[in-house]
């Protein structure tokens, strides 16, 4: 056993795991260690620190959930762009989670959205779940509002999938550019642009939002689709 994995054994806690096993039901609770979220990030800066993490990024695939978070938040901290890419590439067909995938927010990716979306759009196009996922997280989080461009929506719009997990993030998405690029994005409701689940789900997610105002979530409750 190496001496991460005993770190992370000695941070668990069995009423944590019992808690947030029930978040992430496709991940086998004895892969689940209990280990909360800030101490994990709190371990993460601590390597980082100490130095000589390198195996652990190369010892793919992790056994445990916590694992894998102390993966993404190691990725996080790495300050080349390339790098964290060629990390990422070998990291997320491993992930299996929603939480996992969501929790990563590399930090170089704000000063290098000049060539962050051509990889969030490479993502897009795997055939991995939650590589798919994170490329659309990456483009709700670094490419709505001033960077919003409508070729980015059209793209999220054109996925086809049955896994959920990828059309709930396509729901999310539209749901949040509805609070940042309003007027980009009502089209492809008041035009149907979504598949039917996609659709209904970004309107319920819309008008769950404080964001956005009550006669705009009128407005959208009326283009939600029936038995849809």
């Amino acid at each position: 056993m190496s001496e991460i994995l005993e770190n992370l054994l000695l941070l668990g806690d069995n009423e944590y795991k019992d808690f947030h096993s029930k978040l992430i039901p496709n991940v086998e609770k004895e892969k689940i260690i209990g280990v909360r979220t800030p101490a994990l990030r709190k371990y993460a800066k601590e390597l980082v620190k100490k130095g000589g993490f390198e195996d652990f990024l190369n010892s793919l695939p992790h056994s445990y959930y916590e694992e894998n978070n102390l993966h993404a938040f190691l990725i996080e901290q790495i300050s080349d762009y390339n790098s964290v890419v060629s990390h990422l590439d070998r990291f997320l067909p491993r992930v299996d989670n929603w939480a996992t995938c969501d929790m990563m927010s590399p930090k170089v990716f704000f000063k290098n959205t000049d060539k962050l979306y051509k990889d969030a759009l490479r993502w897009i196009d795997s055939a991995d779940t939650y590589s798919v996922r994170f490329g659309i997280c990456m483009l709700m989080k670094h490419y709505l509002g001033n960077k919003f461009k409508l070729e980015y929506a059209n793209k999220v719009a054109s996925i086809k999938s049955e896994e959920y997990y990828v059309k709930m993030a396509v729901a999310w998405y539209f749901a949040t550019a509805l609070t940042k690029n309003y007027e980009d994005v009502i089209a492809f409701l008041t035009d149907y642009k979504l598949e039917t689940w996609v659709h209904n789900k970004t309107i319920g997610k819309a008008c769950e939002s404080y964001a956005i105002p009550t006669e705009r979530k009128n407005y959208l409750k009326k283009f939600k689709i029936k038995n849809g």
